[in-house]
Formats: C-alpha cells, structure tokens, sequence
C-alpha cells in the first residue's frame, strides 16, 4: 500500500495502520493538500482487508489547530471555494473513517481546536495525554462547525453542553474531557504512544468483523426503532456466528481457551 505523502505519515504493520497528521510547523493545520491525502488514506484503511485498527495522531506539540485559515482564505479562486474544497475531501475522509468496519483509535498529543476536536471525537476510542486541550473555536473566526461536529458533540455531552462548546469556545483540559466523555481516558504525555500501540494490538487480534458490527449497529441506533434495532442485531448476530472468528470464539469460549481470531 502506499506510504509516501507530503502532509502525513501512513504506515501499516500487524493489522494496525498508523496515521500521523504532519505539519507540526503549523501546528498540523489541515490545508487542502492534508485533507485530500487524509481521504487516500481513509479509502486505503476501508479497503484493505489485511488492516484490522486504524490509529490516527499527529507528530509535534499539537494534535491541530484545526483547517488552515490562511490556506483557505487566500485561496486563487476565493475564501469559498478554497473552504468547499478542504470540506469535501474531509468530510468525504471522515466518513470512511467512521462507516469503515474496523476500530478507529485517536491519541490526542496536544491541542485539538475546531476541525482537529470534531476530528478526535469521532474515534472509536479516544486516548488523551495529560497536555491535551479541546476547544471548538469555530465562531470566534465568524464560522460555524464542521467535520461532523454538530452530530457527533450532542450525541457524546448532550445539546446543552454542545452549545456551550460551540457558542462560548469553552476550552477543556484533558482531565475535562474525560468528565464530560469527550475521550476514554487520559495518560502522562510520555505514555501516550505506548497506549495507544498496546490497544492497537489488543483489537488487531480481535474479530475484526465483530467490530464492526458494533459500530454499524451504534450509528444505527440514533434513528432506529427498538423494533428496528433488534431486527438489525439479529441479523448481525446470525452472521457474526456462521464466521470464522464466530465459530472460533464460541468453540474458546466452551473449551476454556483464548480465542485465535483471524479478522474474517
């Protein structure tokens, strides 16, 4: 699979793909160019049987600022154009990042401001150093929210406390964060990678369809009638069992072994 790109590392080993936002001059400001390379690599992660979990973080001080203001607003076609541009090769990446059916993992090393939060929520499990901050920051530049922002927010802290973030650019610390449910836990700075790389490992060698079958029926659950939702898991129950990893975990499960999932 490709590794070589201008505004992030990507790399893949042992079922984990690794994603590093990489500007860390600009404070992993995402511009045109690292959004449209965010959406290559999010159709690599969704595609590739052989990746099991995706970790997503960023290299330096800062998880991101956010998008690159600068980069939008001097744009050669105009503000507008520049800014429908970046939001449609991010929001295109977020989408696969969320409807692919592997875990997604995010290590916040740093700030996460405007597009950076709405991109650290939307991880299936969220670890923040100790440094962390989140902030949405939006309208205190006269611009509302995006990447996903004003779905995922109300659904994680509730409309009131989404409206706080979002009109009052209230600023969080990690310890914060972790009260109002923004991330799962929090860890010292220089045990951030560690973790992260030990739940990597821990899901790449789960049933990776199994997974995501929990995150389909989560997204679902929102707009779903009890009555809907338990038709949906039967159905995924049904099919989870006749898999390989289903038969495999059942058949541990009566022998009294750990199970040898294969992700298919």
């Amino acid at each position: 699979m490709k590794t070589d790109y201008n505004t992030l590392l990507f790399d893949y080993a042992e079922g984990v793909a690794t994603i590093t936002l990489n500007r860390p001059d600009k404070a992993n400001a995402m511009n045109v160019a690292l959004m449209e390379e965010l959406l290559a690599v999010a159709n690599t992660c969704d595609l590739n049987p052989e990746v099991r979990v995706v970790v997503l973080t960023a290299g330096g001080k800062y998880f991101s600022v956010g998008g690159d203001l600068d980069d939008f607003y001097n744009s050669d076609e105009g503000v507008e154009h520049g800014v429908k541009q970046a939001t449609t090769f991010f929001h295109s990446a977020l989408s696969r990042l969320v409807r692919m059916k592997k875990p997604l993992i995010v290590g916040v090393n740093g700030t996460a401001a405007g597009a950076g939060f709405s991109l650290a929520v939307l991880g299936d499990y969220v670890i923040a150093a100790d440094s962390a901050k989140f902030t949405m920051s939006y309208t205190r530049a006269g611009l509302s929210p995006d990447g996903g922002a004003t779905f995922s927010l109300p659904r994680i802290v509730g409309l009131r406390r989404a409206a706080e973030l979002m009109l009052m650019n209230k600023m969080l610390d990690a310890g914060q964060a972790l009260d109002w449910g923004l991330v799962n836990e929090v860890v010292p700075d220089g045990e951030l990678a560690e973790t992260v790389s030990r739940i990597a490992g821990e899901l790449a060698a789960g049933p990776t369809l199994a997974f995501g079958s929990v995150k389909q029926l989560l997204q679902e659950s929102a707009t779903s009638s009890i009555e809907t939702q338990l038709e949906r898991e039967a159905r995924e129950i049904v099919a989870n069992a006749g898999r390989n990893d289903g038969r495999e975990g059942m058949a541990a499960f009566l022998e009294k072994r750990q199970p040898s999932f294969s992700g298919k």
